[in-house]
């Protein structure tokens, strides 16, 4: 059995069906402006036309790139290019203008910010997120390194993996991405309790330490793995059947040498803004909830004393 079974048939010369449609466009679209121009272009012009045409034809139809056929890739491309850059939950209007809130810049077209519509509408205390009709829950994991293990143990943990996918009966999604570490704010948090270490080889340790953390920020890009398994309840399941399946998935990885554990709704909220903006800096204190009430210390007013 092949190891990418996903992978297209291939139809005549080592090319798929969708490889050669785009050649055979390309073929008859040259053939139709020679028959077009011959009497008018030279030959030689077409030629060269024709092998710069055959070029990029054929870097089209073989190229790859992030995983993706080099046609669908730019037409993915196309389409990000015009997606909005500004999205917003408030209706805004084409004719009322640009609002308030809109820094409009100095020179140059603003363009309105495009509605924002999420899938999901919710997200209880327990982290669980309502998408609806159906609800889910997320797991945060670390990961663990085949390499270091012997083959026994790869195989026995590459087997406990196939359980617990042969296991899954609804909609799974497992996302791993990298994120930015900021060891700038750890190396001056070190270098500010130095001080108080009761030990001078203590203080010189963790001065050293917080030297090295900073001078690591400065000259590398550290980031971090983060791995989240998305598990979802079907319509119509009884309630926290997400969190109950998020679970049986933590007990399940468990046993292949990670650490999972299931986000409460503080971590949930932090998580789903750390996936919109990886690159964004962790905000002090967290996140508020969304029925939360902020409210600001009253100001204190100094009197002065009558003399």
């Amino acid at each position: 059995m092949p190891s990418d079974v996903d992978a297209p048939d291939k139809v005549a010369y080592g090319l798929t069906f969708h490889q050669l449609a785009i050649i055979a466009t390309g073929a008859l679209v040259f053939y139709a402006a020679w028959r077009t121009l011959h009497g008018v272009v030279p030959a030689p012009v077409f030629i060269g036309a024709g092998v710069v045409l055959g070029g990029l034809l054929i870097g089209l139809a073989l190229g790859r790139r992030d995983g993706l056929s080099m046609d669908v890739w730019l037409l993915h491309a196309i389409r990000h290019t015009r997606t909005p850059r500004s999205l917003s939950t408030a209706t805004v209007a084409a004719h009322t203008g640009t609002p308030d809130w809109v820094e409009t810049p100095t020179s140059g077209r603003m363009p309105l910010p495009a509605p924002l519509r999420l899938p999901a509408d919710a997200i209880d205390d327990d982290g669980e997120i309502s998408l609806g009709g159906t609800r889910a829950a997320i797991v945060g994991t670390t990961t663990v390194n085949l390499a270091l293990r012997t083959p026994a143990e790869q195989t026995a943990l590459i087997e406990g993996w196939g359980r617990w996918l042969n296991s899954l009966s609804t909609p799974t999604q497992i996302v791993v991405s990298a994120q930015p570490v900021d060891l700038a704010s750890h190396s001056r948090a070190l270098a500010t309790g130095a001080d108080a270490q009761p030990h001078p080889r203590l203080r010189a340790a963790c001065a050293d330490h917080a030297e090295f953390l900073g001078d690591l920020a400065a000259r590398r890009d550290p980031l971090r793995r983060q791995v989240l398994v998305v598990t979802r309840s079907p319509a119509g399941e009884r309630a926290h059947a997400a969190r109950r399946r998020a679970e049986d998935t933590v007990r399940a990885l468990a046993g292949l040498g990670v650490s999972p554990r299931v986000l409460d709704g503080s971590a949930v909220t932090a998580a789903l803004a750390g996936a919109a903006d990886p690159y964004r800096p962790p905000c002090p204190g967290g996140l508020a909830a969304p029925d939360a009430v902020i409210t600001a210390a009253a100001p204190t007013r100094k009197t002065r004393s009558q003399p």
